[in-house]
């Protein structure tokens, strides 16, 4: 009787979900595209993962490669390598700034921005500030290479025109996490202050009003009325940007940092860290043991980090 009763639920919701899509059948016509492209390529290439417990061989393929002697052999020949322990440390600590200086830089930007009042001066201001994000960063490394080469760099050229003797810092890896960051907070800022000036926008005019009666100075208006009103803004973009920690942009750090292997112990991540063992070794399991590795701590981040968040704030979490 039980069965039966399930039997008929599970035939009735079906019922429901076949109503509700004859009578949206708009609206699921304009999901299709995007589920189809949610299914190949995000979860179709899941069965990828058994790249990191196998010997791949290209001429056995994929599934008749054997099973790699212990299962987890791909792991231990990766966390043995102490260049992939220096990657994923730097994949973190460099991540983690441009998460922490991105917020900063986006959230101040997005207050001058909302500040402005010539409507006209304002969207040129906007656009200017956006237009790196759309640079190639192949161009932006090539400006980077401009600025810092020993020899014709522009920086260098200044200090020697100073009296101050160059620097090589193609040679100097403690100074790359800095460069990397402003180098990353020019081309990105303004892209990301587009979020939360929009939340800046749609924040009631009367909150300001009221404070401006009460005598508040501009400050007091920020401290007390937009912070707070941006703070689930801010809170759910850097849980989505922490869900990324772990991958790091292989366009920028490639297009930078290049085969510089004097600045390595800084500014190598998991990216550039796999393309070069595939360019030297083919390894093709450890690369994907890398990869695994990966979406297991950024699954591990986004869980602790939206509990986190939904201990501060309910309404800021994710899910």
């Amino acid at each position: 009787m039980k069965v039966q009763n399930v039997y008929d639920k599970r035939g009735n919701a079906f019922k429901v979900i076949l109503k509700d899509i004859a009578k949206h059948k708009s609206l699921y016509m304009m999901f299709l595209p995007a589920m189809l492209l949610l299914l190949l390529f995000n979860y179709l290439p899941l069965s990828g993962l058994i790249l990191a417990f196998k010997d791949v061989n290209f001429k056995q393929g994929i599934w008749g490669s054997d099973w790699t002697q212990p299962i987890y052999n791909n792991f231990i020949f990766l966390f043995s390598s102490d260049s992939a322990l220096r990657a994923f440390r730097n994949t973190i600590v460099l991540n983690g700034l441009f998460i922490a200086f991105g917020v900063f830089f986006e959230v101040s930007l997005a207050l001058l921005l909302n500040e402005i009042g010539n409507k006209r001066f304002k969207k040129v201001t906007q656009s200017i500030t956006i237009l790196p994000y759309f640079v190639s960063w192949i161009v932006v490394g090539v400006f980077a290479y401009n600025f810092f080469s020993t020899d014709n760099g522009t920086i260098n050229g200044l200090l020697a025109s100073l009296g101050i003797p160059r620097v090589e810092w193609y040679s100097k890896p403690a100074a790359w996490p800095f460069i990397l960051v402003m180098i990353n907070r020019w081309k990105i800022s303004g892209y990301g202050a587009i979020m939360y000036l929009a939340t800046l926008t749609g924040i009631d005019s009367s909150y300001y009003e009221a404070a401006q009666i009460d005598g508040a100075s501009k400050w007091h208006e920020i401290k007390y009325i937009t912070l707070p009103l941006l703070r689930p803004t801010i809170i759910i973009l850097t849980l989505l940007q922490v869900g990324k920690i772990m991958n790091a942009d292989f366009g920028m750090f490639y297009a930078i940092v290049g085969d510089a292997s004097q600045i390595f112990s800084s500014s190598d991540v998991i990216d550039t860290f796999v393309y070069r063992g595939l360019k030297q070794t083919g390894d093709i399991g450890m690369a994907s043991a890398a990869g695994f590795v990966q979406s297991i701590i950024s699954f591990v981040l986004v869980i602790s980090s939206n509990l986190w968040a939904r201990k501060m704030d309910k309404d800021s979490a994710i899910f």
